[in-house]
């Protein structure tokens, strides 16, 4: 019998304290990034997507035309970050694409001050527009499938996805070529000054590959892996660096797949308050350690290397995420590299002394492995390029396998399909799972499945303060801001955005201070402001 959603109860022991977030220690605060919502992608430096500010209540089936605002800041603004507050309260969103680095009002939305990158070709809303009317017309089939390839073949020259806003509103970018630009407000007291470029750090010669992250440890040094298992520490002026390597490292060059994205290391950094530094390769969970004046992988300062299984041999598609704080149990979580990924929680610190290691693990460090099945016990493959959400000791995962591939389409042109044309009811993914940790038993459990909503690209972010998760999914060919309840992956809504404009496109749903929604999608950027938020923000009192 079909139902709205399926809770698989883990067991009677997992309480709400356990699956829930309210009651959950929270990562600590990094005092040298940005003080705001979200500083850097998936939100803060323990990765975890999930943010401390109240997300929206919608009861509209439909955001208002006036609910909905859109930023034309070109192609490829994957994230958007939070200021600090300037001298006079207000506060801007910094972001960057293919051609240009903006800063957007808090409060208007307006764009204020635009750089546009050197060299870099410039893309015109006139453009935009042609692109969205054609995928409105028709997202299915052969045609729809050419047309999002040549869409995304300009995504080839996108040079600079990592990036961080810290404490003193400085956006430090990584690009292809190995360098780090910090950019700043011309006049640091004036939000809507021009953008200028503050000083630049060139990679050493000794450090191959892509950089495939940004973080920043608690003091205020910036980490910056590579796809070749370097990481390299710069200090904020840029002016110093440490270099180590990963171990496991030797050959990384040869054994990466010669695709952009699939590397040796392919995503990013999580960092504790301790100077831990968690990074994924290939078929191994890095801890380094950041010691305040050097990295270490010795384990005589904490470090340590497990291996993880990786069938498919491309390793983790998930940037690790941190779980647990204060007496909690602690864990850093990313899903593995078998072709039905496994949802897995390394022990952050010590291994416990009585810890037996689990039946089919590869290493006694990983505290817990389940497959992400989405509830189907036939299911034989599924893997995401998306990080794990974790809220509490709660792990979520989404589906992004499209369910009907074309014959004719290469297996590894299938993203198409969940991107460019992700809304489309023939090709979108569905299913959202939650894994919590019972720390009764300690085990791993499933929590819930929801096998009715869809998430087809975007990055979920969860709200400890709503105790929700919220997502852009899609319904009969138009984009959603859908909400789950993070207890029981019950629907608490879902509203109609609209067409193919507002495609999020692998970027990150992101929460600000007055809770509102923020996305990007193929040409600009997106915030949604739900009535009730809308009107508080006026001064006005919602009914």
């Amino acid at each position: 019998m079909a139902r709205s959603y399926l809770i698989v109860l883990a067991a009677i022991a997992l309480s709400v304290a356990a699956a829930g977030s309210n009651a959950a220690e929270r990562p600590p605060r990094n005092p040298f990034l940005a003080d705001s919502s979200y500083p850097l992608g998936h939100g803060n430096s323990a990765q975890q997507d999930a943010l401390g500010v109240p997300g929206p209540s919608v009861s509209s089936s439909s955001l208002a035309a006036g609910e909905i605002q859109y930023a034309p800041v070109g192609p490829a603004h994957f994230g958007a970050y939070v200021s600090s507050p300037y001298s006079d309260g207000r506060r801007v969103i910094w972001s960057n694409g293919l051609d240009r680095i903006v800063k957007v009002d808090f409060e208007t939305f307006q764009v204020l001050a635009t750089y546009w990158v050197p060299g870099a070709r410039r893309w015109t809303e006139a453009e935009a527009d042609t692109s969205i009317a054609r995928f409105d017309a028709s997202n299915s089939g052969l045609f729809a499938i050419w047309r999002a390839f040549r869409d995304a073949s300009k995504l080839r020259d996108l040079s600079s996805v990592y990036t961080v806003l810290d404490v003193d509103n400085t956006y430090y970018i990584a690009d292809k070529t190995g360098s780090i630009t910090a950019y700043a407000d011309a006049d640091p007291t004036d939000p809507a000054s021009p953008i200028v470029e503050k000083a630049v750090f060139r990679m050493p010669s000794e450090v191959t590959g892509l950089t495939v992250g940004m973080n920043m440890t608690f003091d205020g040094w910036l980490i910056v892996p590579t796809e070749h298992g370097y990481v390299i520490a710069i200090s904020r002026d840029l002016k110093e660096h440490r270099v180590i390597r990963l171990r496991h490292s030797e050959g990384a060059e040869e054994r990466a797949t010669g695709s952009t994205g699939y590397g040796w290391v392919r995503n990013g950094v999580a960092i504790d308050e301790n100077g831990g530094l968690y990074i994924a390769s290939q078929a191994h969970m890095h801890k380094v350690v950041w010691t305040g004046d050097r990295l270490s992988t010795d384990a005589a300062d904490g470090a340590w290397t497990a291996g993880y299984l990786n069938g498919w041999g491309h390793g983790t598609g998930a940037t690790p995420s941190l779980m647990g704080f204060g007496d909690e149990d602690r864990f850093v979580v990313i899903t593995d590299g078998e072709p039905l990924m496994n949802v897995v929680l390394f022990w952050r610190a010590a291994i416990p002394d009585d810890w037996e290691m689990l039946s089919g693990a590869p290493d006694r460090r990983i505290a817990g492995m389940l497959p992400a099945d989405m509830g189907d016990s036939e299911l034989k493959e599924i893997q995401s390029e998306q990080s794990v959400v974790v809220a509490g000791y709660g792990a979520l995962v989404v589906n992004n396998v499209p369910r009907n591939v074309p014959w004719y389409l290469p297996s590894r042109a299938a993203t198409l399909l969940i991107s460019y044309l992700g809304s489309e009811p023939r090709y979108q993914p569905y299913g959202v799972q939650k894994f919590a940790w019972d720390p009764d038993s300690r085990s791993l459990r499933r929590a819930w499945v929801n096998r009715d909503v869809s998430s087809p690209s975007c990055v979920p972010i969860a709200s400890y303060s709503s105790d929700r998760v919220y997502l852009i999914g899609a319904r009969e060919n138009r984009w959603t801001l859908e909400a789950l309840e993070w207890l029981d992956g019950r629907s608490a809504f879902h509203s109609v955005i609209g067409g193919q404009r507002y495609n999020p496109l692998f970027s990150g749903t992101e929460l600000d201070e007055a809770g509102r929604v923020h996305y990007g999608t193929p040409w600009g950027r997106v915030r949604l402001a739900p009535r009730a938020e809308a009107k508080s923000r006026t001064g006005e009192r919602s009914p």
